[in-house]
Formats: structure tokens, sequence, C-alpha cells
């Protein structure tokens, strides 16, 4: 009954901070919840009910869950560390604690869709991940990327490698074959590989080619100027300049370096949740797919 009383007082707040124009009464919202009106009153009247003092409690995880993201999560991954802590909440439930204690994630930056056009050529390489970024195991699919960060030196560059089945960074550097030489050095890599990118000039030259080739990587890209094709790769620049760089003042390139690969190992690859990982972490990922492999 309980339940039913908060999902009540939390979609009651919704539509009134809504502004709509037909907003539910608590009468209609009780006869749909099958509840009475008055057992509703009573409850949300009742001082220092249990119920008042269990919000009270989950409030405090809330806010130590959005503080320790550092202001980047919303409803869903704040209710999934909830739920890894043990602290039982629905989505509703945090969504309104949120909303009473301001709390409010950094939203991103508009989004270019596409930042070149086809150069109308065709390329030898082909596309052996065709939008599929999920596999089976960790380090048989690998996507990539470049892009830049401003300093007030100037701009400094970062490629990064990507693991498709627990979406952790496993390669990083100014140069995409650093990056590639990174992963190759601290990550099991399977036979045959696969490395995703772009069509850009850096992963289409035959020094990067080689790379791979000594690696034991097939090359594989998507169409020029089309970054659905390199969509994961994206996600994770995108994930890093809503949450750190765009909040940030990088004075040197060595400050941000740091700052990034702070952000890489201690956030986002060891805490932050991951909606395509339903919510969970991308070493827990990664552990739990080698326990596996040992109990089998």
């Amino acid at each position: 009954m309980t339940d039913k009383f908060e999902f009540i007082d939390a979609e009651y707040a919704v539509y009134q901070e809504s502004g709509g124009k037909h907003v539910p009464s608590i009468v209609k919202m009780c006869r749909w919840m099958e509840v009475s009106r008055s057992g509703f009153y009573d409850w949300r009247n009742a001082p220092e009910s249990a119920t008042v003092k269990r919000r009270g409690v989950i409030a405090l995880y809330v806010k130590k869950s959005f503080d320790d993201s550092d202001e980047t999560y919303g409803y869903r991954r704040v209710r999934a560390d909830l739920a890894g802590w043990g602290v039982p909440a629905g989505p509703e439930l945090v969504r309104s604690l949120m909303r009473e204690l301001g709390l409010e994630p950094c939203q991103p930056r508009p989004w270019r869709v596409s930042l070149t056009e086809g150069d109308g050529q065709e390329h030898d390489i082909p596309d052996l991940v065709q939008r599929d970024f999920t596999a089976a195991a960790p380090g048989v699919k690998l996507v990539g990327d470049i892009t830049y960060i401003p300093t007030w030196e100037g701009w400094l560059y970062l490629a990064t490698v990507i693991d498709c089945h627990t979406k952790m960074v496993i390669g990083w550097a100014p140069l995409i074959e650093r990056a590639i030489e990174m992963a190759a050095r601290n990550y099991p890599l399977g036979e045959d590989a696969i490395f995703h990118s772009d069509r850009g000039s850096n992963y289409t030259s035959g020094q990067f080619a080689r790379t791979l080739r000594n690696h034991g990587l097939r090359q594989s890209v998507g169409r020029t100027g089309i970054c659905y094709d390199n969509a994961m790769a994206e996600s994770f620049f995108a994930a890093l300049k809503n949450e750190r760089v765009h909040r940030t003042e990088y004075p040197t390139r060595e400050h941000a370096r740091r700052d990034i690969v702070r952000y890489i190992e201690f956030w986002y690859n060891s805490r932050r949740r991951h909606s395509g990982l339903q919510y969970r972490i991308p070493q827990q990922v990664h552990d739990e797919y080698l326990d596996k492999q040992i109990a089998a």
C-alpha cells in the first residue's frame, strides 16, 4: 500500500510541475490505484511516519550518488547506484527526490550530426561492424576515434581505443598508433580482432594499417561523414566533454592530459554506470566475464 501512496504522491507532483491543464486529481489517482483517498491523506500527513523517515534516508543516498558522479548522473543512474548499495527505490521516487533536492545533471551541448562531408572517393577498407557495437567477449571488437581538447597552450589531441564488450577505454594517447599500442600492451586482444574507426586520413593511412597488422588486428571503417557508423567512439567523447572538458579550464596540455587520464581510469572505466551495459560499470562487466571463464 505504501508503494502505491508513494507513486501517487510522486506522479501528482510531476503533473503539477508540468503546468498541464488536465492534472488528474488525487481522488482519480486513488481510484485508479484502488486505494482510499482518506488512507492516502492519512499516509501523507502522518508526522514523521516510517515512510517520511525512509524518504529522508533515501534522499541522503540520492545526494551521495549525485555528488559522487560530479553532478553528472540523472535519476536512472542514481537509481542504479542505490540498487548497487542495497537501497530499494523506484524510479519515480528517485526522480521526485532529485527534484525536491534541486539536483540537475549537467546537460550536453548541442551536437552536430556530421563534421565532414563525403569525399566521393571509394576505399578498399570494409565496414566489418555495420553499427553493431556489441561483442561476445572482451578484446574481439574495438572502436576508436580522435578528438582535440582546448587548453591555453593550444590543442591537446586525444586518440582512444574502446572495447565493445566492456565499453572500457583500453588505450589513449595523442597519436592513434600509440593508443593502439597501449591497448595491445595492457589488454588481451583476441585473434583476428577488429578495430573500427571513421575514414579520417589518419586512420586510412598506410602507416596506421601497418600498425594494426603488427598487432594482428583487422581494419574496419565506416562511411565518410556518417557519424552513426562510429557512434560508440563518438559517445565516449560526448561524455568526456560534457562531464569534464566543458566544465574545466586547462592552463596547459599536461594539466588536461592528467585530468583526462583521471577521468578515464578512476571514473569512466571503474565507476561510471553505462546505459549500454544495463547501468553496470565497465570494470564490473569485465570481472563478470572473467569469473564466468574461471567457472567454466
